[in-house]
């Protein structure tokens, strides 16, 4: 080894040691008589010392050609700083140097590796390698790591077993666009990168591997965003002879058991709520349930007094904001404009100003009195000091619009902090889903997401009523896994490609092979997919998974360092019989 300890190792019970250390210059600083080096690993930062008239003139010389990053070994004793350091866990030693060796110099850096860097995220990501170094860079990494490492432990503590599935597969209609890989050896033919494994753990369960898992890696062609790469992880999961509820005991106490031993928080017990509880009370069927600011219908309370707006709609409902009477008329403008974004799309915002002095002032008073707005208020139960706003129109848009409202609301009050966790499951989505522009019906999970076995007998009356055997998990608003009990009988499975709108012909080209294996004694089964990026970022506080991926994508799906997507060769392209046109 090029060293004898880290930069993050030695401490003043090592006074007097002999070390021998490796790492990157973060920073050197000349004072003439006395050179101090901080040399930065991946484990910290320890400073080098050099002064003059105990070190040799040409220590000093090569200490003073020093830039950034360079890559350097120092040897020395280690004594006790003169001038601690309490921020650093090294900070009561230094080490007095006497031997130095440059291992490779550096060019000056594009932008600044420190905590608080001056690059901005296109330039970062271009040289990934060096926005690496960063400490908050590793940090998320170093988290992503015992995450996995947690994961692993506690589905091997529960008998699971860990199946690599393949990346080369088929590809299927249902679901996101498929990444597709051409065939040499069969032209004309494609495999897809798998958007899950969600056949092949079925599978797995048909063959006896009663409790599976895996961590690994997704694909979907599709639009991005913060929360999105072209490449995902998840913690994929599957067991036989079960139902809902031992789903739910299980992954919670996945959840659970990482959030102590990652985070050393005790979670508590996950509540449960169904999906037409969590559209009715928050419009999402994935509720931030760090605060309140529940939805209330005042649908019968607002029409019928010749305000048209309000007549004319499906559905009235708000949201009062605490302590937000004070909100002025530019405030509320904004406020109003927010919402009519093009993103959000809503018409016009309607407010009630609960006055301290208990009087009520809205923005339609030519309309209702103070006797009905005191109404809306107790309805909203809203209290002097309070702002309610108030949002109408068709019933699911309404929702989306307010579910927008009361987020942002929730990020202007400070109540959204990343660092307090609440957790749900939300349960009984609906099956089915029915699209007004392709005027079918498509599955809402996916076509393997069995009926709840009451609603079953509704596949033949009433489609949009049959609720699923599915469930997801929530934390702070955002959905970290979900899954399913599955269909394992092949003519329920038949008939669900048929509703969706399969003929025989095509359902058995795309599945025979499943539906086959369901004639071979396929046991009940169910199982869960956690965002395994998704989670590290929750835990991580950051409200991207990019920084917690060590070479991600930016936001048109390119790597900008390696410069991927790329043209290929003529000859590849002859090879794989594909021919090109350029317009």
């Amino acid at each position: 080894m090029l060293r004898t300890h880290t930069c993050g190792q030695l401490r003043l019970t090592d006074d007097n040691t002999t070390a021998t250390l490796c790492g990157w210059v973060q920073t050197v600083r000349d004072k003439g008589g006395v050179l101090w080096i901080d040399l930065r690993d991946r484990y910290g930062i320890t400073q080098l010392l050099l002064e003059d008239g105990q070190t040799s003139p040409d220590l000093f010389t090569t200490a003073r050609s020093f830039g950034r990053e360079f890559v350097v070994q120092a040897t020395g004793t280690v004594i006790e700083r003169k001038s601690k350091n309490p921020n650093l866990p090294t900070g009561d030693i230094e080490i007095k140097v006497t031997s130095l060796t440059v291992l490779n110099p550096a060019k000056l850096p594009p932008f600044l590796i420190d905590d608080e860097t001056d690059g901005g995220d296109d330039l970062r990501l271009k040289y990934r390698y060096l926005d690496l170094r960063r400490n908050p860079v590793r940090r998320n990494l170093e988290l992503r790591h015992r995450m996995a490492q947690q994961t692993r432990l506690y589905m091997d503590g529960n008998d699971f077993i860990e199946v690599e599935t393949p990346v080369l597969i088929k590809s299927t209609p249902e679901g996101a666009r498929d990444f597709v890989v051409p065939s040499r050896m069969n032209p004309g033919e494609f495999y897809a990168l798998p958007q899950s494994p969600q056949t092949f753990k079925q599978l797995l369960m048909v063959s006896g591997f009663d409790r599976y898992y895996q961590i690994v890696k997704c694909f979907r062609d599709e639009d991005l965003r913060a929360d999105r790469q072209p490449e995902f992880t998840q913690i994929d999961c599957e067991m036989s002879f079960v139902e809902q509820e031992d789903i739910l005991n299980m992954f919670e106490g996945l959840v659970r058991h990482l959030f102590k031993a990652v985070k050393g928080i005790d979670l508590a017990e996950v509540p449960r709520m169904t999906y037409a509880e969590a559209m009715r009370r928050y419009g999402s069927d994935k509720p931030d349930t760090r605060f309140g600011m529940e939805f209330a219908e005042l649908t019968g309370l607002a029409q019928g007094k010749g305000f048209p707006v309000f007549d004319s709609a499906e559905l009235v409902v708000g949201i009062n904001a605490p302590g937000c009477a004070h909100y002025t008329r530019k405030q509320l403008d904004e406020l109003t404009e927010w919402l009519k974004r093009p993103q959000i799309g809503a018409k016009g915002l309607i407010y009630v100003r609960y006055n301290e002095d208990g009087s009520l002032k809205s923005s339609v008073d030519k309309f209702y009195s103070e006797a009905d707005l005191k109404a809306w208020a107790e309805q909203l139960n809203a209290n002097p000091g309070d702002l309610m706003l108030i949002v109408s129109g068709e019933a699911a848009k309404a929702r989306k619009y307010l579910n927008e409202l009361r987020l942002e609301m929730g990020s202007r009050l400070g109540l959204r902090d990343p660092y307090t966790f609440s957790s749900l499951w939300v349960l009984d989505f609906p099956l089915l889903e029915y699209g007004e522009d392709e005027n079918r019906w498509f599955a809402m999970h996916h076509p393997f997401t069995s009926p709840k076995p009451e609603d079953i007998s509704l596949l033949d009356s009433d489609l949009g009523a049959v609720r699923a055997n599915a469930y997801d998990m929530v934390i702070n608003g955002t959905e970290v896994g979900g899954g399913s009990i599955r269909i394992f009988n092949r003519e329920l499975q038949a008939r669900m490609f048929s509703i969706l709108g399969f003929s025989d012909e095509e359902a058995k080209a795309q599945f025979g092979f499943l539906m086959d294996a369901f004639e071979y004694g396929a046991p009940p089964h169910g199982g869960i997919a956690f965002g395994f990026d998704r989670l590290c970022s929750l835990f991580g506080g950051a409200d991207s998974i990019r920084d917690f991926i060590a070479f991600p994508k930016n936001n048109s799906g390119r790597d900008v360092m390696i410069d991927s997507p790329s043209t290929i060769s003529p000859a590849q392209l002859a090879e794989l019989k594909i021919t090109t046109t350029v317009s």
